[in-house]
């Protein structure tokens, strides 16, 4: 099983980034997908929800309203959108696929909003 998450950098306050995550070694359309987001000295917190098929998707207030996330289960492939980022968005991001008892963890991208 693999999760290989990419897209993370270094972008300006009101910028934007657009994160993949690549899953591999399991059935992805079955999974639940989610991104968390770990700062430094933080706990990691989840960012987003996508349901196995696409069609319901939950966000933490913080990012409502700026960051989108998506799949294509044809390209077992979950993404996340990030618009008008800002410093507080800086973390560690993660992919997290869930299924009953079946969890993965990606090994996680830098995100760096800075000026």
């Amino acid at each position: 099983v693999q999760l290989v998450e990419s897209g993370g950098g270094l972008v300006q306050p009101g910028g934007s980034l657009r994160l993949s995550c690549a899953a591999s070694g399991f059935t992805f359309s079955s999974y639940a997908m989610s991104w968390y987001r770990q700062a430094p000295g933080k706990e990691r917190e989840l960012v987003a929800t996508i349901s196995s098929g696409g069609g319901s998707t939950n966000y933490a207030d913080s990012v409502k309203g700026r960051f989108t996330i998506s799949r294509d289960n044809a390209k077992n492939t979950v993404y996340l959108q990030m618009n008008s980022l800002k410093p507080e968005d800086t973390a560690v991001y993660y992919c997290y696929a869930w299924y009953l008892v079946k969890k993965y963890w990606g090994q996680g991208t830098q995100v760096t909003v800075s000026s």
